[in-house]
Formats: C-alpha cells, sequence, structure tokens
C-alpha cells in the first residue's frame, strides 16, 4: 500500500476522479500543452489590442480620444473578467472545463471580428483627404463591440485559469516536481511574451498590409488548433477538486465579525475557535483583529446536520481562516499602488500607436506599421527578463546571498522606469510637435523618424517585465493557498483598472481642457494637440503613487512562512473545512 502511495499525487486526481499516477499524469508534457493556448490567447488580444486604435480611427473615423478609450475599455474588461473566470472555475466548473468553454467563446468573438472588417456593410464609407468623413453609425459599432466583448469574455475566463492549471501539473510536495512548477512560473511570462512579440509583428503586418479580416481568421483557426492541442491531453492532466469559491469565504468572516460587533475579545487568543489541522494553521497576527470577532464562540454557532454538529460558516468562522482574510486585506495597498502602472502601459498601445502614425516608419522599401512600432516593447521585456535570469540575478546571490531581487523590489523597479518612460514620451512628444508646427499643408507624415519613440517603449516594458514577474510573485505568494485564484484574479484587476483609469484620465482631460472646435490636449487631430502635457500629467502622478508604494512597502508586514504550533484553540466537532 504505501509503495503504491508513492506513485501518487496525494491532493490530484485523474480524469476518471481516481488518485493520480505520478508516471502516467501531469509533468512539462501537460504544462507545455496548456501553455499553449495561453500562447495563442495572447496572439489573439494583442494582435487585436495594438493596431485596433488605427482601425477605429482610420476606417470607423472615430476621434483619437474615443478610439483610446475604446481600446483601453476592451483591454481593462478583458482583465476585469478574469475574476469571473476565478469565481466560476473554483465553485462550479473547475480550471479544465473553464479554459476549454471561454476559450471556445473567443474563438467565437475573433470570427465575429473577422466578419465585421470584412462586410462593407459593417463600416462606413471611405473617405479621402479635404473630406468630411461620416463616422460609423450606432449598428456597426454595435457589430464591432459584440464581437470585441466576446473576446474579452473568452480571455478573462481562461487566463484566470491557464496559470493554475498549468502549476497544478506539479507535486508541490515533490522536492524534484516543486523545483519544475517554479520554473514554470518563471518561463510562463517569457512565453506568453513570445505569443505578443508574433502578434506585434506577424499579425500586425498582416492586418495592414494583407487584410484585417484574414489575420483575425488566423486568430480564431490557431485557438481552434489550440484547443484541439489542450484536449489531447484530457487523460494525461492531473485535476483538483474545487475547494469552494473564497470569496464566499472572505464574505463569511466578515459578515460574522459585524453580527458579533459588540462582542469583547478574550485576553486569550486560543478561547477562539480553530478547528484547521495544527499543521495548516496561519500565525496569529495584531493587525485587524476585529476580524478576530467571527471566532468567538456563541451558543447557536453550530448546527446538526446527516455528517453531525458543525459551525454555521456566516456565524463562526475559525481563526485560522480569519488570518487567511487577513492576510487578503494586507495585499490591498500593494494592489492599490500598482495600478498606475498600467495606465501609464495603456498608452503604449493607444496614443504611442497613433503618435507612430504621424511618422516616418521606413527601412529603406519597408515601411513598419505603425502598430508593430510595440515590438521594441516586447523586445524590452525578453531582453529584460533574460539579462535579470542570467547576468543580475546570479551576481545578486553572489554578493547578497539572495537569489535576486525580491518581489516588492521587483515591483518598485517596474514603478521607477514607467516613470521615466512617461518623461521620454512627453520629451519625445515636444519634438515630435515641434516638427510638426514646421509641416507644410496637409502632410501625413512628419519628417521625423518614429524611432524617437523607442526611449519610452523601452522603458515602459522593462518596466512591465519587472512589475509583472513581482506582481505574481507577490500575489501567489503571499496569499493563503486556498485563495491563489482569486490573488491572481486579484493582480490582474490591477491591469484591468489601469486600463479604466486611462480611459477616465482621457475623458476628464479632453473634458477639462477641450474646446468645441475639437481643439485641446488631446485633440482630434493629434499634431494640433498637446499630447506631452497629459504625458506630463501621467508623470507626476506616477510619481506620487511611486512614494506611496514606497510608504505601503515599508508598512508591509510578509507572510510568516512557519505555521504557529503553539496557539491554543477550541477543537471543533465537525468536518474539517478547507479553504
Amino acid at each position: 500500500m504505501e509503495k503504491k502511495m508513492s506513485w501518487t499525487v496525494g491532493d490530484a486526481v485523474d480524469y476518471k476522479g481516481f488518485p493520480a499516477d505520478r508516471s502516467k499524469t501531469g509533468g512539462w508534457v501537460t504544462a507545455a500543452l496548456i501553455l499553449g493556448i495561453e500562447i495563442v490567447e495572447r496572439l489573439s488580444t494583442m494582435g487585436i489590442a495594438v493596431n485596433l486604435v488605427t482601425y477605429l480611427m482610420g476606417v470607423m473615423h472615430l476621434p483619437s480620444s474615443t478610439a483610446a478609450n475604446t481600446v483601453t475599455d476592451f483591454m481593462g474588461t478583458s482583465f476585469l473578467l478574469c475574476l469571473l473566470g476565478g469565481f466560476l472555475a473554483d465553485s462550479f466548473l473547475g480550471r479544465f472545463k473553464t479554459i476549454g468553454i471561454f476559450s471556445a467563446i473567443q474563438t467565437l468573438g475573433t470570427a465575429a471580428l473577422a466578419i465585421s472588417t470584412k462586410l462593407p456593410q459593417l463600416r462606413p464609407p471611405p473617405c479621402h483627404a479635404g473630406e468630411s468623413c461620416k463616422p460609423a453609425n450606432g449598428f456597426q459599432m454595435g457589430i464591432l463591440y459584440l464581437a470585441l466583448y466576446l473576446i474579452a469574455l473568452g480571455t478573462g475566463g481562461l487566463k484566470s485559469s491557464v496559470s493554475g492549471f498549468g502549476s497544478d501539473q506539479f507535486d508541490e510536495k515533490d522536492e524534484k516536481e516543486q523545483s519544475q512548477r517554479t520554473y514554470f512560473f518563471n518561463r510562463f511570462f517569457f512565453f506568453i511574451s513570445l505569443g505578443t512579440l508574433a502578434a506585434v509583428t506577424v499579425l500586425v503586418y498582416i492586418q495592414d498590409e494583407v487584410s484585417r479580416s484574414w489575420a483575425y481568421g488566423i486568430c480564431s483557426v490557431s485557438m481552434v488548433i489550440a484547443i484541439v492541442v489542450f484536449l489531447s491531453g484530457t487523460k494525461r492532466y492531473r485535476y483538483k477538486k474545487s475547494m469552494g469559491s473564497p470569496i464566499v469565504h472572505i464574505f463569511q468572516v466578515i459578515v460574522a465579525s459585524i453580527k458579533k460587533r459588540k462582542m469583547e475579545l478574550p485576553y486569550n487568543v486560543g478561547a477562539l475557535y480553530e478547528d484547521t489541522p495544527e499543521d495548516s494553521r496561519i500565525e496569529h497576527t495584531d493587525q485587524f483583529r476585529f476580524l478576530e470577532k467571527a471566532a468567538i464562540v456563541l451558543e447557536g454557532d453550530f448546527e446538526r446536520d446527516v455528517y453531525g454538529s458543525g459551525p454555521n460558516p456566516w456565524k463562526l468562522c475559525s481563526l485560522t481562516r480569519v488570518e487567511e482574510v487577513k492576510m487578503m486585506v494586507r495585499l490591498l495597498p500593494i494592489w492599490a499602488t500598482t495600478i498606475i502602472f498600467w495606465t501609464t502601459y495603456a498608452q503604449m498601445i493607444t496614443f504611442s500607436v497613433e503618435q507612430a502614425s504621424t511618422m516616418e516608419r521606413n527601412i529603406g522599401n519597408f515601411q513598419i506599421p505603425a502598430g508593430s512600432l510595440t515590438v521594441f516593447f516586447v523586445a524590452a521585456i525578453l531582453i529584460t527578463l533574460a539579462v535579470n535570469d542570467r547576468v543580475i540575478m546570479p551576481l545578486w546571490k553572489k554578493f547578497k546571498g539572495k537569489p535576486g531581487f525580491t518581489n516588492l523590489q521587483r515591483i518598485a523597479i517596474g514603478l521607477f522606469l514607467s516613470i521615466l518612460g512617461m518623461m521620454a514620451a512627453s520629451l519625445g512628444e515636444v519634438k515630435r510637435l515641434s516638427v510638426a508646427k514646421g509641416a507644410k499643408g496637409n502632410q501625413t507624415t512628419l519628417p521625423i523618424s518614429v524611432f524617437l519613440l523607442v526611449p519610452q517603449f523601452f522603458l515602459v516594458g522593462s518596466g512591465e517585465a519587472f512589475i509583472y514577474t513581482g506582481q505574481l510573485d507577490f500575489f501567489i505568494t503571499q496569499s493563503p493557498k486556498g485563495m491563489k485564484t482569486m490573488s491572481t484574479g486579484l493582480f490582474l484587476t490591477t491591469l484591468s483598472l489601469g486600463f479604466f483609469i486611462s480611459s477616465f484620465l482621457v475623458s476628464v482631460v479632453k473634458k477639462v481642457t477641450g474646446t468645441s472646435d475639437g481643439q485641446g490636449w488631446l485633440a482630434d487631430n493629434i499634431n494640433k494637440g498637446r499630447l506631452d502635457l497629459f504625458y506630463a500629467l501621467l508623470t507626476i502622478l506616477s510619481f506620487i503613487n511611486f512614494i506611496a508604494f514606497l510608504v505601503c512597502a515599508f508598512w508591509y508586514k510578509p507572510k510568516k512562512t512557519k505555521p504557529s504550533m503553539q496557539m491554543g484553540a477550541i477543537n471543533g466537532s465537525s468536518v474539517e473545512e478547507k479553504c
């Protein structure tokens, strides 16, 4: 029996529901099948996003600020829907079914987008220089929005589960597989960046030089192939049973503590309710002690059912459950101060692309598509990841005895680089506008090289390499074991809110500085606006946010690695309640 158990993974099952055989399930092969669907998702989503603003302005004839907000709202919704995907995966569907269902939805979205860009009836008539362009009508925009938000729904659903399902293929209790699991996380961002690289080069080129409908059709076909490959591993995957929604668990603690708000906490922490096995308990902390009232035992807190007597979770929660909620609350200041980075990131796929469309982009006889300028952004990410992995981490370990920067240090570096990126963007726009003022007539291409934009792409891209990996590491390692999926969703909401804040800022600046004839900082014609001042505003906001982050980082108390073994507890007689 002992020998048999050594060949199984304790907390995972196979597709039939039996304990997963270590030799026949999981490992790098299955992780690669899962990773493939995420690469195609990045290819589709980023290939659409980075070049969407040019389509909205050039084909649908929308004002620049409206086009920018449409893109950022689309991206923001994609990441916000990760919370929905995570909730469904934790509570009902499981990660495997969630990935399969929502990847199919994304396929429908890209197919609908291909159709909307192909049929002339779904676009306004083209216009020529000097003519008044007729913007897209409500029906045409409605079809476009339907396609975009089907893609957003698919992206949000599958993205919330891909990294978690991939990590499920490695047993964290096995030393060899634990190291492979760490390697999987380290390379996850690198490979999805390769998907982004293919999107901003090959896919954008096809959109501009061949046909957008062809490009979006390729996205649909690629996702179909990825789904087939993903499903081919059904018999080899390791599946972990759903442990319920952590959102419900958090609300249970909050509701129980509110119900007992008039109760006094006992002097002895050991008098609070605890039914968690001793080796799984979390060390008690003194912050947010109000929540501990949820663990005060009162008459009527226990209920009897077919399994025996047990606590009503809406009236009584274990002290470990309370400490888990405390851990999530402590994440919030760090969460809030990382949002502004993604607001600066949003400018790289909106206004920066619009800037590029007005500049000289030729290399010999080849003209670089405006959307492909983000290749420097992706290149910065890949270079930074490689240098950090091969140079910085070994040197840091040699001199400091630690394997690279901590997660909070990486976030700080990313935030600082974004400040420099926005500063470079503002100065570069000053130069571009000076050339635009001296241009003759309705000159569509300004006599200034597009490579002037490389510093802003490179600095913000390098910042993303640090902050993305830092955030992912921070939210996964500093959250309770049963709330990893939720904490990943919480991390992804920083991207979502960053895009929404970008839309909000654009709308406010447009209203405050705009005039009736379409002028102002964010003028309909970018050459007549003051985008440099908008970038300067973002530089100031980013600097203020950076100071706030440093304060929060010094305040934050990291998760204790060892559970408390000395805490007394009232042991419940109910069946163990897991997170």
